[in-house]
């Protein structure tokens, strides 16, 4: 068997030994159906990555299964099914996180915060997120577009006044709308993109030590973060 073949059967063995931990160990239970197993329980690793280990599979069995001789294959992976398994196997085993990726200094606001402030830090710092608290009590985020909002329903009673009107009154009462949500430094990069792409009002992603809101808030991760620069805001 060539050398290419025994780093891809090392690194395959390691990854079904990944799976079988992730579904408790089952019995009789091959790579291909653990597989489709964790797909259809959106396990967010596995789910992006589904087809390329399937596929990996089929390599595995025609390496193991289908030998002409002793030391002879009929297949013999090439240098970027080496690499293409090789990035499988650091992403479920090694998985990058939250933090330290995303972690950053971020600056809580009191709900008192006059409106006024608001806009004049927008102006001056460019700051679009506004983590608001009740003496260390996490009570919402305000973002531009929540802002926005804000103005287009003020507006619709006459004149804007800001004169006396604080960031409490930029929360939105009746709680239907979450635009953010908060995660544990431990969750995956995966998980944290997953969660964009399950819930299509989410303007942000928190991160305190724990996920505890009311904790320490050491990072926080916006659409533009994982996509890049030119990702549509939601």
């Amino acid at each position: 068997m060539g050398e290419r073949a025994d780093v891809f059967l090392a690194s395959f063995n390691r990854i079904e030994k990944w799976l079988r931990e992730e579904l408790g160990n089952p019995r009789n239970m091959g790579f291909s159906e653990m597989v489709r197993r964790l797909n259809k329980q959106k396990n967010p690793e596995v789910h992006a990555i589904s087809d390329d280990l399937l596929q990996m599979a089929q390599l595995r069995n025609a390496i193991v299964h289908e030998r002409v001789g002793e030391n002879f294959v009929i297949a013999e992976p090439n240098e970027w099914v080496i690499q293409r398994i090789t990035e499988i196997e650091n992403l479920l085993l090694k998985p990058e996180l939250v933090l330290p990726k995303f972690g950053k200094r971020v600056t809580g606001f009191e709900i008192t915060l006059p409106v006024t402030e608001i806009l004049r830090t927008i102006a001056e710092k460019r700051y679009s997120q506004f983590p608001l608290y009740d003496q260390g009590n996490f009570k919402g985020l305000i973002t531009l577009r929540a802002l926005g909002y804000w103005f287009a329903s003020e507006s619709q009673h006459g004149e804007i006044v800001l004169k006396g009107k604080t960031a409490a009154d930029l929360l939105l009462k009746d709680g239907k709308y979450t635009n953010y949500c908060f995660v544990a430094g431990t969750t995956t990069v995966t998980e944290a993109k997953q969660l964009f792409e399950n819930e299509n009002l989410l303007e942000a992603i928190l991160i305190t030590k724990d996920g505890n809101p009311n904790g320490n808030l050491l990072g926080i991760i916006r659409p533009r973060d994982i996509y890049g620069a030119n990702a549509k805001e939601k």
